[in-house]
């Protein structure tokens, strides 16, 4: 039987009892129509997962019962961020959906000179709490026990600045001077920065004010992928030579 995975920030131990999230608590009642003593998983982020029991309901109020706690971790060994332009709507929903499936560690939305989606500095935060939800819930159905972070959306040179100083930084390109599952095979064990342009591609200046910041252009295949798919074949790619699709 599978069990009901919920994400519960804050601290979980065994012995305690925990209010669950309102709208998790709503899901397991109304929708799942679960009963009192029904097994649970809870896991916060913080590394491993909580066996757990269901409680009788207490008027809207939803709780379960901490029962042990188990160290497993499903992570990649590889150590991705992942620079994406912005797709438009349900299509970054889904990139963000299924880069948290592929074992992405961070992503950084982008907005970059072509992009067709523009966000005033309000709607950045909101999209970014959105996208922080899909990623959550992505965890509660693949099974990671802890969340990619999902960065507020950033203009392109911002987006550049604060990425890992030992790392291999690939810009995904059709004519890219090498093939992307050589360049990490050498790279070993750095972590990786993948960047990929919006539906419009990037700029020539975009292009080259990355490769100054140590990006090197790389290709995946003869086709030409879109925004949506680039990312994604690429995860799967690096996961397939040298993340955990080979263990």
């Amino acid at each position: 039987m599978r069990l009901t995975r919920i994400h519960v920030p804050g601290a979980l131990a065994a012995g305690t009892q925990i209010d669950l999230p309102a709208q998790a608590g709503t899901h397991l009642m109304r929708v799942l129509r679960l009963e009192a003593g029904a097994p649970l998983t809870l896991f916060n982020g913080l590394g491993g997962e909580y066996a757990a029991t269901l409680l009788p309901a207490n008027g809207r109020q939803v709780m379960a019962r901490v029962t042990s706690h188990d160290a497993v971790e499903r992570e990649s060994p590889l150590a991705v961020t992942l620079l994406q332009g912005i797709a438009r709507g349900e299509r970054m929903d889904l990139i963000v959906q299924k880069a948290t499936e592929l074992g992405v560690a961070r992503i950084v939305p982008v907005l970059a000179e072509r992009s067709i989606v523009k966000l005033d500095a309000g709607q950045r935060e909101r999209k970014r709490e959105h996208w922080q939800a899909i990623a959550v819930a992505a965890c509660e159905q693949c099974g990671r026990n802890r969340v990619p972070a999902i960065c507020e959306p950033r203009a392109f040179g911002d987006s550049l600045q604060d990425l890992p100083a030992e790392s291999l930084r690939c810009l995904l390109a059709a004519d890219g001077g090498r093939a992307l599952t050589e360049a990490v095979v050498q790279a070993r064990h750095q972590p990786i920065v993948l960047l990929i342009g919006p539906e419009g591609g990037l700029s020539e200046s975009e292009r080259g004010f990355a490769q100054v910041n140590g990006f090197i252009a790389c290709r995946m295949g003869p086709r030409i992928m879109r925004t949506e798919t680039a990312g994604l074949a690429a995860l799967a790619a690096l996961q397939a030579v040298a993340g955990d699709f080979i263990s």
